[in-house]
């Protein structure tokens, strides 16, 4: 029979510590986002600061430069996943889940400090404490995701982890944020003491602390929830499915789950414990395969497939799109030769803040609303078949339409492929994997996804910046060399949002308002035992039915007992 913590744990009403949890947890991906998408608008001080002007233009960060800069955090962030991931299963969530969050406080601050002011040297540190704040950013997705999905029921699971990933919009917002105010202040100080100090080609020096304030900003709310985060108990179901401790399980949960009926649940534990006396041999553990086995990928490799598959499809285009909005919106930004470093800087992130508000967060929170009502496969579906429509209405008319025509439309078309990002695949991709495989392999799983997402935001923010580039080298800005244009790169973007939706309808499947145990699918034959629940309910005496019945409890007792909670498989 199944564990009772666990059949409590997915009935118990939603409380306090849930949304406790999605807190703490979330601000890890709080603060990835703030640090992920604040390097934009930090490009362009550190062009103004440590290049030179060139034929009347202010100095560019070169593109090679600004392409190592993304894709260093974003291969911490592959390592990360992958690492943290599988020390996940291995030593528990808990026990490592401090230590992502110290690597990001570090790794923030580091980046903010880059050692010296020299060109070389800072750029040398700066891509050094990105990698291990990648490293970091990457160890949280995992852990993170799977936390949140082993304390939820499964009434609302998918809500809350929704909720966890919501907070990479109000981390974008926050970087944005803070990146206005902060160049706002140093423009108006600038301005105070001298105007002519500051001016399109002239950088004060003071624009080299500031910087390094915006990226140093980010490691506060991360310390502010460390404590929180290393006193959060471990998951009743990695320590009873997997160190086979139910009675600390039970106890842990009964701690910070205010109506969890843990009397009730002991006593039961003990009656089932003593039904069977004397003990028999305990028999063949059901889940002897492991995870580079042959037994994995008949069970699980399509899902993996699957969760992967789509994360890497998606983040291809969200990210080229987020990181380089800049690149987007160049028409509308006035040219650089016209500001000063501050207030390009300030440009940047006004836009990044207003699709945050219009569209990013509004999307995170529609899918909180209804992701436990229509589904996470039909959700990423939608998200994904907007998303390219968004897309191609951007593209097709962009040379002979939206380039030269300054227009409030232009801006909804693309705030809605964000929108329909969030209430679609970025949200879906991040919850799946935290549901669908066995809990001695969950984070493992979910880090390999996301690890898979991640080289696609490398492909997608890389390719996009040069590939959108004018094909005219005189259209062309400062320091790039010419692409395929605007139009082309988009068109491809909105391509490969449809090779997700074909990927998620064939491929992903559903997982709302079922339990963790039941998302295994066939890793726990809890398939077959519903099947053979629902023919004794209908048994009506036949001898047909009978053979049918009897047929189906063989093959399934054959393989031992399918729920580690029972009295012979339960070491608790």
């Amino acid at each position: 029979m199944p564990l009772k913590v666990l059949s409590a744990l997915d009935q118990t009403r939603t409380q306090y510590y849930h949304f406790k949890a999605t807190v703490i947890a979330g601000m890890g991906l709080f603060t990835d986002a703030y640090d992920l998408f604040c390097i934009s608008p930090v490009m362009k001080l550190i062009g103004r600061i440590y290049y030179d002007p060139k034929d009347g233009n202010p100095g560019v960060t070169p593109p090679a430069v600004i392409s190592t800069t993304v894709a260093i955090a974003l291969l911490g962030t592959v390592i990360g996943q992958l690492v943290f991931g599988a020390l996940g299963d291995r030593v528990g969530r808990r026990r490592v889940y401090g230590y992502s969050l110290i690597l990001m406080i570090f790794s923030s601050v580091g980046c903010g400090f880059s050692i010296c002011r020299t060109r070389t040297c800072v750029l040398t540190s700066l891509c050094f404490f990105r990698f291990l704040l990648g490293i970091g950013i990457g160890g949280d997705y995992p852990l993170s995701a799977t936390i949140m999905s082993e304390f939820a029921n499964k009434r609302t699971r998918g809500s809350f982890i929704a909720g966890v990933f919501s907070m990479q919009g109000f981390g974008i917002l926050a970087s944005s944020a803070v990146t206005m105010a902060v160049a706002a202040l140093f423009n108006k100080l600038a301005k105070h003491d001298g105007g002519d100090s500051i001016s399109p080609l002239n950088t004060p020096e003071a624009a080299d602390l500031c910087w390094r304030i915006i990226l140093m900003i980010g490691a506060v709310p991360a310390t502010l929830t460390f404590y929180w985060r290393i006193t959060m108990p471990e998951t009743a179901r990695y320590t009873a499915l997997v160190e086979h401790d139910v009675a600390k399980a039970t106890s842990d949960m009964g701690r910070v789950l205010c109506d969890f009926d843990l009397d009730t649940i002991l006593e039961d534990t003990e009656a089932l414990h003593q039904s069977v006396l004397p003990p028999p041999p305990p028999p063949p553990p059901i889940y002897n395969y492991g995870f580079f086995s042959r037994e994995f990928l008949r069970r699980h490799g399509a899902h993996l497939f699957a969760c992967s598959a789509a994360w890497f499809i998606l983040d291809i285009p969200y990210y080229s799109s987020t990181l380089f909005q800049s690149q987007i919106y160049k028409p509308w930004f006035p040219p650089a030769n016209h500001v000063n470093a501050y207030e390009e800087a300030y440009n940047v992130a006004k836009f990044q803040a207003i699709i945050a508000v219009c569209s990013t967060i509004p999307g995170y929170f529609v899918t909180m609303a209804f992701i436990d009502r229509i589904g996470r496969r039909k959700i990423q579906m939608i998200g994904f078949f907007f998303m390219a429509i968004f897309l191609f209405a951007l593209a097709a008319p962009y040379d002979h339409y939206w380039y030269n025509h300054t227009n409030a439309w232009y801006i909804v078309l693309y705030a809605l492929t964000f929108f329909f990002s969030n209430f679609g695949p970025n949200t879906i991709t991040f919850i799946l994997p935290a549901e669908l495989f066995p809990a001695r392999f969950r984070s493992t799983c979910h880090g390999i996804s996301g690890a898979w997402g991640k080289v696609g935001a490398i492909i997608g923010a890389i390719g996009f910046l040069f590939a959108s580039q004018a094909k005219n080298r005189e259209n062309v800005q400062s320091g790039y060399e010419p692409g395929i244009g605007m139009m082309n790169a988009l068109l491809i973007l909105g391509s490969v949002c449809i090779a997700g939706l074909v990927l998620t309808y064939f491929y992903t499947p559903e997982t709302m308002m079922r339990s963790l145990e039941e998302n295994e699918g066939s890793g726990n034959r809890v398939g077959e035992i519903s099947q053979l629940s629902n023919k004794i309910h209908k048994f009506r005496g036949s001898s047909s039915d009978v053979s049918h019945v009897m047929s189906d409890t063989s093959r399934i007792s054959s393989s031992g007992s399918f729920f580690i909670n029972s009295p012979r498989s339960s070491s608790a």
